[in-house]
């Protein structure tokens, strides 16, 4: 995902196309003069990210005061994952705990996704640790798995953590 200001290019858990080329074109021009982030929402998600750092001399700090303007960042206790919210967008972006539901919606990781954690946090745990992310005036969730929520993601939040 990218998400551009007039100051930033910040990139979220970035993956490569097969053939780079004609992406890395199209990465130049939104790049252009900023300062270029590559922010990782969880472990597994290091992806492609070495090259964009070493392309683009990006900062890679997930800290609350190191990030740029209009990128804030919700660390989930237990669960090994950074969310990060996008106030002019209303638009969330999670890793892997919130996925996109199979026919639209949202639901959380399966239990074994969770299952590697030394915390040994249970999918309850989980919903009690996203619980804060429902005071936010959510519009979009932008899921690295599954289709994007991008009409009332408040709501599709909502049901995802009070779900059985």
């Amino acid at each position: 995902m990218l998400y551009e200001t007039s100051e930033h290019t910040v990139f979220f858990d970035p993956l490569l196309p097969p053939h780079p080329d004609e992406f890395w074109r199209w990465a130049d021009q939104h790049v252009a003069a900023r300062r270029t982030f590559v922010l990782k929402t969880i472990g597994w998600h290091e992806r492609n990210r070495p090259a964009f750092i070493e392309r683009y001399g990006a900062s890679t700090s997930r800290a609350k005061n190191q990030l740029p303007r209009g990128v804030e960042s919700f660390l989930v206790r237990d669960a090994g994952e950074t969310i990060f919210w996008l106030p002019e967008h209303r638009a969330l972006i999670p890793g892997d705990r919130i996925l996109g539901a199979p026919g639209g919606g949202l639901r959380l990781c399966p239990e074994s996704w969770l299952r590697y954690l030394s915390s040994n946090i249970t999918r309850a745990e989980l919903r009690t640790r996203l619980r804060p992310l429902l005071d936010l005036p959510v519009e979009r969730v932008l899921c690295s798995h599954g289709n994007p929520v991008l009409r009332n993601g408040g709501k599709a939040l909502h049901d995802a953590l009070t779900a059985g």
